[in-house]
């Protein structure tokens, strides 16, 4: 960018731009970038307990620490599968929550009084720090004399030890992030609502299209953006897991016979509990790493706009052309 002086003279500030960028880089490289090559480092050596200040890098067998964690290690492999289950439970009904209340919040035909009000006690849960809400729940639910137990026995059931079950345990982990989150949801979804073009709901209305046609045909193709970026952020969340699980039920290791304990529980046990393996730990964070990487490649792949890949794969195809002399018909 270049701008005249009250002398004349040509004057670039493209140079200011750069010193502007100079603060995230410094602070993405200490904050970000460095704990990522030092956590590869640390998944490679024999750092491990508390007091060791002197590690060094194995010489031989450097996945010593990979291996242990993805096929010595059977707790790992079922953290995946409770990770992978109580997100499930959780995102479904997170999403379809969600998407009924975009539907009802920006519906042309009706009319909604106090919106904003909705939205802040919808969105509130997201707002409360963790250990409040698992703190709560664990008060409620608790043995023998928690509030749920008391109305049981005032109705002639007898008393129930609710966190030594292990579906219940599950199920309560992912209604409480399903509460959490839709509220974050939601407002992500009516973003990306108020982002579509009025003449397409328009056009819609004239030709006859009810409210759900609208809805279908309109809204959610149009969201498909927004519905991948949902997903995507939601999966990674899902991976890292780890506050409410933790803090919900009364065993450290995650719940009755560790049915709760997600990967990111599994990574904190690895480092910071017992014995304190470092190298064990920043294993299973690579691997946790990596496997979000993958997912969400995966996800951008299956979800990817195929007109949109289709229309530049032909302007490839026609550019090719045109720089041989060809023919573009």
């Amino acid at each position: 960018m270049r701008s005249k002086n009250a002398r004349g003279k040509s004057v670039s500030y493209a140079r200011y731009g750069v010193w502007f960028c100079v603060p995230f880089f410094l602070a993405f490289l200490l904050f970000s970038l460095w704990p990522v090559i030092y956590t590869v480092i640390v998944s490679i050596s024999d750092y491990a307990g508390m007091f060791t200040r002197d590690f060094s890098v194995l010489k031989t067998d450097i996945f010593r620490s990979y291996r242990y964690v993805l096929f010595e290690s059977k707790a790992f492999t079922n953290t995946f599968s409770n990770t992978a289950i109580m997100w499930i439970f959780n995102f479904i009904p997170q999403l379809g929550l969600a998407l009924l209340l975009t539907a009802w919040f920006t519906g042309v035909s009706v009319k909604i009084r106090a919106q904003g009000l909705f939205k802040v006690l919808f969105y509130m849960p997201n707002i409360i720090t963790a250990a409040s809400i698992a703190m709560l729940f664990f008060a409620l639910f608790s043995y023998p004399t928690g509030p749920v137990n008391s109305v049981l026995v005032s109705m002639g059931f007898d008393k129930y030890e609710f966190f030594r079950d292990k579906a219940f345990t599950r199920g309560l982990v992912s209604a409480i992030q399903c509460w959490i989150w839709y509220g974050n949801t939601t407002i992500v979804l009516i973003a990306g609502v108020l982002g579509i073009n009025p003449a397409l709901f328009e056009a819609a209305a004239v030709d006859g299209a009810d409210g759900w046609q609208i809805f279908r045909h309109i809204t959610l193709p149009s969201l498909r953006t927004i519905m991948l970026y949902t997903l995507v952020t939601s999966m990674i969340g899902g991976l890292q897991m780890f506050d409410i699980p933790l803090l919900l039920t009364p065993t450290p290791g995650g719940g009755p016979d560790h049915a709760t304990e997600t990967m990111a529980v599994y990574l904190y046990n690895q480092a910071f509990t017992g014995g304190r393996q470092y190298n064990r730990g920043a294993a299973a964070s690579m691997v946790l790493f990596v496997i979000a990487a993958v997912l969400s490649s995966v996800l951008f792949y299956i979800l990817r706009d195929r007109d949109a890949a289709k229309i530049k794969k032909e302007l490839r195809r026609e550019a090719k052309l045109a720089a041989k002399g060809g023919v573009v018909s």
